[in-house]
């Protein structure tokens, strides 16, 4: 079988996943990249071959004859360079958040249904084990019908990955609770079977909006900044010329199934990881730990404080990025490229934790004042979830057509296992994008 032909645009940190689909000869290769950093492409016949295309406009790419595309960009880029990609028929792989507006994540998702062509999201929390554990055992009734969904996202580097550079901008993010909050949003949404239809929010930029030490980094990479001993975080030095994101935010969902759920994140705690609690109608069962040595504990009898659980999962973490997360989020990008079919992720479910985090942010700047989230229009969710999706890149078989999960009830897991700037950005990170 052919090897699709993929292009890259954005060579950050976050191109590791074209590095595990760039497999020349073996399924899939990468034929053209993108970034405005002229050193990062000066470098891309190393990492891809010395054929590849390279060019600091992603409109150079646009006929280039791809299969499909990973937009690996900065947030406010997404949008943009989407909507040009899906106008050109190539299957497009957004980084999330999908968009940093609700109404952008719309047209993004209007785009691929007027052009037919297929659009996926980044979101590999959904291919977490420990993310998946927890599904698992919702779905099995381990603690009965779902009523609350709690989050806790404790950020001990935000200092270092997200009020250096672009991500402290909330013209490039609208926010962090949208920017980070958009892969716990989603996964509040799939362990509680529903999506926000109303929130409110507080918040504030409340420790390092104290420090005057500021720098602009320009050309520069997180991993030249990044370190342990930029602790406390008072002590930061040269954080982001404009500085004007929350680092402390708090949310209230509820969801158009009757769930209420909750969202905490913090960018100044010494530890890094999440907390999960899901609260039913039988039991409770709660996260410790979100990686290698992770416990999913469910307590299912009544008692005062107790450590010890009624079950516990111990979760393995398989090789790969974010918990083998990553390898399974390329290798599913690149089935749907080829042969279509349902997805885990969801471009609609992606619009929603957008929509989540966009409503939140406007209601913590706002008072707190709770507001109503808007559901996608239903056809377009129609168009998404009854399997008209064109899913297979011309040329290779038979025509086909394949479906993205519409609602995050549907979609297979097993826990067995806005501007117009074109290209990249020199300082994008994994990790400050929290990939997870």
């Amino acid at each position: 079988m052919d090897d699709i032909r993929l292009g890259v645009i954005g060579l950050g940190a976050r191109s590791d996943l074209v590095g595990l689909a760039h497999r020349p000869g073996s399924g899939s290769v990468v034929v053209a990249v993108c970034d405005r950093d002229s050193r990062v492409l000066g470098v891309a016949g190393e990492r891809f071959g010395a054929g590849v295309k390279t060019s600091p406009d992603h409109r150079e790419l646009l006929d280039a004859g791809l299969d499909g595309v990973f937009v690996l960009t900065p947030d406010h880029t997404h949008e943009r360079i989407g909507l040009d990609f899906l106008a050109a028929r190539v299957p497009v792989f957004l980084d999330k958040p999908m968009a940093i507006t609700t109404e952008g994540c719309d047209r993004l998702l209007g785009a691929a249904r007027e052009h037919r062509t297929p659009l996926y999201v980044g979101h590999n929390m959904r291919h977490m084990p420990v993310v998946v554990a927890m599904r698992e055992l919702i779905a099995g009734g381990a603690v009965g019908e779902v009523k609350a969904v709690w989050c806790r996202h404790f950020v001990g580097n935000g200092g270092d990955w997200y009020f250096k550079d672009w991500h402290a901008d909330r013209r490039n993010t609208t926010g962090l609770l949208l920017q980070k909050g958009a892969h716990d949003l989603d996964v509040v949404h799939w362990l509680a079977g529903g999506y926000t239809r109303r929130v409110n929010a507080m918040g504030a930029l409340t420790v390092y909006g104290g420090i005057t030490s500021r720098r602009d980094r320009t050309g520069e990479r997180m991993t030249e900044w990044l370190s342990q001993e930029n602790w406390p975080p008072l002590s930061q030095t040269g954080l982001a010329p404009v500085m004007d994101v929350e680092d402390l935010s708090m949310m209230q969902m509820r969801l158009d199934n009757g769930v209420f759920a909750s969202y905490q994140q913090c960018h100044y705690t010494p530890d890094t990881w999440r907390n999960y609690t899901v609260i039913g109608t039988e039991g409770r069962l709660e996260n410790f730990g979100d990686s290698e040595g992770a416990e999913v504990r469910v307590w299912n009898r009544r008692s005062e404080y107790r450590a010890e659980a009624d079950v516990v999962v111990r979760v393995h973490t398989p090789p790969g990025t974010h918990g083998g997360a990553d390898p399974a989020l390329v290798e599913e990008f690149l089935g749907f490229v080829r042969e279509g079919g349902a997805t885990v992720t969801s471009p609609v479910a992606a619009r929603e934790a957008v929509a989540a985090g966009y409503a939140a942010t406007m209601s913590l700047r706002n008072g707190g004042k709770a507001i109503d989230v808007a559901p996608v229009d239903p056809d377009v969710a129609a168009y998404f979830a009854d399997g008209r999706i064109p899913a297979r890149r011309q040329g290779i078989g038979d025509p086909a057509v394949g479906a993205c999960s519409a609602h995050p009830r549907m979609g297979r897991a097993s826990a067995s296992e806005a501007s117009s700037l074109p290209g990249g950005d020199p300082g994008r990170s994994e990790e400050r994008d929290d990939e997870n």
